[in-house]
């Protein structure tokens, strides 16, 4: 079993700043866009995994194996399945939700004690 390490420790930080009721909305965002991410892949193609609510799309990223692992586990794993993902910079992320067809979204740690969310842009004339 090989080590994934990935550098999201900025994001956890702001996303914690948040959740004291201290953040502010510019760091949060730098963070996210330099921060790497794990995103599950599906299919024989590697397609990075979206869920849908509310007629939004929303990519699932996680800032740590233990918060992908936590995901998977909810979403009931077969434990001899592999499940692939790959590491991505939330800026990458954020410009990959922004070329989709359909309102996409990228939401971080979902399952874990501080999810966030960064929604999709809507236009002003919406």
């Amino acid at each position: 079993m090989s080590r994934v390490d990935v550098d999201s420790a900025r994001l956890r930080a702001e996303i914690d700043a948040f959740y004291a009721g201290f953040g502010a909305p510019g760091a949060l965002m730098a963070a996210f866009e330099s921060s790497a991410l794990l995103v599950p892949l599906i299919g024989p193609e590697d397609r990075i995994f979206t869920l849908s609510s509310g007629g939004v799309a929303w990519v699932c990223a996680f800032t740590g194996v233990g918060e992908y692992a936590q995901f998977m586990s909810a979403r009931g794993v077969d434990a001899g399945q592999e499940y692939r993902f790959h590491t991505f910079l939330g800026r990458r992320l954020r410009a990959f939700a922004q070329d989709q067809r359909d309102p996409t979204g990228v939401a971080v740690d979902m399952l874990g004690s501080h999810p966030m969310a960064f929604p999709p842009e809507v236009p002003a004339d919406v």
